[in-house]
């Protein structure tokens, strides 16, 4: 019998209508478009409005879009993992959320928190859950509210951080298609340079902590920014050595829309060119859980059955991590 691997058979994306600009940021901060562009590679980013929105709103659009494509009900769908640091509610899981919404009724589903590398730490354990052959169809759905824990008195998040995701839908495969590799990485001590202060149980919410913008993103951007460059490198290098791959047979990177210095960093450790690697962070602006599939959903139509894929990602904590995929589906053949 040959192995199961967890092939990606369909993708999907969602970012919402509104598009906050650098120069409407430049109405709130102290900053500049120039500055923003020239130090993020950041035109504009998309923020949900409306009273009772959060991040499930993100993922039904997702979700119902992958399983269109697909050609499959909700019903069908026996896992659902979503990737998120801002789930709708501490609990009941966003995931949980979403599979009523959606009515899938025969899912179980969790949430997994790993900020900007939450969609790889997901990925992989969805193909797990394929490779043990108990299932046949697990959604895997990166997404994230940013809007919804960014002070946006504080130029050095606000003008970062956007709302969005995307999702994949996993599937067994037996010609070796799929995710064929991880390396994933933590290192705790990270948290002191990019976390929310107040909110979980060593603080919880109170007066004070509201009155003092406690319920915020926090980074020290240097210290994250010599992390991210070095880790993210690193991971992607190895996958690369692990799996004897090298720039001339990659077809992608995809690598987590933070800062375009830091993804020209990635790419440049690898000897990748421009043209071979992912990025939309112009757009969308980081969006957290969700920037690797929403690269995936913006690029699909250029995907070709057996690219070998290479996704890196670094998020506060700290973690980051590398995975690679051979595609499994022509990308142009699929209709949006």
């Amino acid at each position: 019998m040959n192995k199961i691997t967890a092939a990606i058979t369909a993708v999907g994306g969602y970012v919402p209508d509104y598009v906050l600009t650098n120069q409407e940021l430049e109405k709130l901060v102290d900053t500049t478009d120039e500055w923003i562009l020239t130090r993020t590679g950041i035109s504009e980013r998309r923020i949900l409005k409306g009273e009772g929105k959060g991040t499930s709103d993100i993922c039904v659009p997702i979700a119902l879009e992958i399983c269109k494509k697909r050609g499959i009900t909700p019903e069908e769908i026996d896992l659902l993992i979503v990737a998120t640091v801002t789930p709708d509610m501490t609990f009941p899981a966003t995931a949980n959320v979403v599979t009523d919404k959606i009515g899938a009724k025969n899912a179980f589903g969790f949430d997994i928190s790993a900020a900007c590398s939450g969609f790889l730490y997901a990925l992989d354990t969805g193909a797990r859950f394929i490779e043990s052959g108990r299932y046949q169809k697990v959604m895997v759905i990166g997404a994230d509210k940013m809007s919804a824990i960014i002070d946006y008195t504080d130029r050095t998040t606000c003008i970062i951080f956007g709302d969005g995701g995307g999702g994949v839908l996993l599937e067994p495969n037996t010609e070796g298609y799929g995710v064929v590799d991880s390396i994933l990485k933590s290192d705790g001590h990270g948290r002191e340079y990019l976390h929310m202060k107040a909110g979980g149980s060593v603080k919880p919410a109170t007066l004070e902590t509201v009155q003092n913008r406690e319920h915020y993103v926090y980074q020290e951007g240097k210290m994250v920014f010599k992390y991210a460059v070095s880790n993210m490198a690193e991971a992607a290098n190895g996958i690369l050595q692990r799996n004897n791959l090298n720039a001339e047979n990659i077809a992608w990177l995809v690598p987590h829309q933070a800062n375009k210095r830091i993804i020209a960093a990635t790419a440049q450790y690898i000897n990748l060119p421009e043209e071979k690697v992912m990025m939309n962070i112009h757009r969308y602006g980081n969006t957290t859980a969700g920037t690797i599939p929403l690269c995936l959903w913006d690029y699909e139509k250029q995907l070709k059955k057996g690219d070998n894929i290479i996704m890196a990602a670094f998020g506060g904590g700290f973690t980051w991590g590398a995975s690679y995929i051979k595609w499994a589906y022509d990308g142009d053949k699929i209709g949006k």
